[in-house]
């Protein structure tokens, strides 16, 4: 029988999903592949069904709402990340004459933002049922194993990761492109670490770079 622990809090998670669109408002203006305003309607229309089913949790509906939005927003995202990866490596190819390293550079970091906070929040839906499976003593195969600590260090037996640790986790893999601490189990989980290790890498190694070669002449 599953058993019912306390929900973490999800203005966290929800805050992170609005800096999302925060992070996306600081492209250069060519760089902006949207009309104004919809980073933040979308990010809106996660936000919103995050905060209602944490501070409802005996409510399944916003819970099933939460992930429909999830489902929605965080491919829309993700693929918009690579449209303007996409976009930035062609004017390099280019050799467009507006972009200047500044430009090039404040474009990576912010791709590197983007796919970390995007990838944070997906693991967080992903693993072990989403917030609220985990909150509800979910059974079922994990994708991620976490490293625990044991009784002698004052962790509890029903211990569950939080947002705080896919945001690690997604830090992590951005960082240094590959597993650290925690391991993926899932294929699922293995081609989502890929994905996100291979933008990352892809964005450091060649606009980032580049654009340090263009500030250093």
């Amino acid at each position: 029988m599953a058993t019912t622990t306390r929900r973490e809090s999800p203005i966290f998670p929800a805050l992170v999903v609005i800096g999302l669109a925060l992070v996306l408002a600081l492209l250069p203006g060519r760089y902006r592949l949207t009309p104004e305003g919809v980073p933040f309607v979308a990010s809106l229309t996660l936000a919103i069904p995050m905060l209602l089913a944490g501070f409802a949790p005996g409510d399944p509906r916003w819970a099933r709402l939460e992930r429909y939005a999830a489902v929605i927003v965080l491919p829309l995202a993700a693929f918009l990340q690579a449209a303007l990866l996409a976009v930035l490596l062609r004017d390099m190819i280019s050799g467009h004459s507006g972009i200047s390293g500044l430009s090039l550079l404040t474009t990576s970091v912010t791709i590197w933002a983007i796919n970390l906070l995007i990838f944070a929040i997906g693991y967080w839906m992903l693993d072990r049922g989403g917030p609220a499976g985990r909150a509800t003593g979910w059974q079922g195969r994990a994708d991620f194993s976490f490293p625990r600590g044991d009784a002698s260090e004052g962790f509890p037996e029903d211990w569950q990761p939080i947002f705080a640790d896919y945001l690690a986790l997604a830090f992590n893999t951005s960082s240094a492109f590959s597993p650290t601490d925690v391991l993926p189990l899932t294929p699922r989980a293995k081609m989502l670490m890929m994905v996100q290790s291979c933008i990352s890498l892809v964005t450091v190694i060649t606009v980032a770079a580049r654009a340090i070669n263009i500030l250093g002449t």
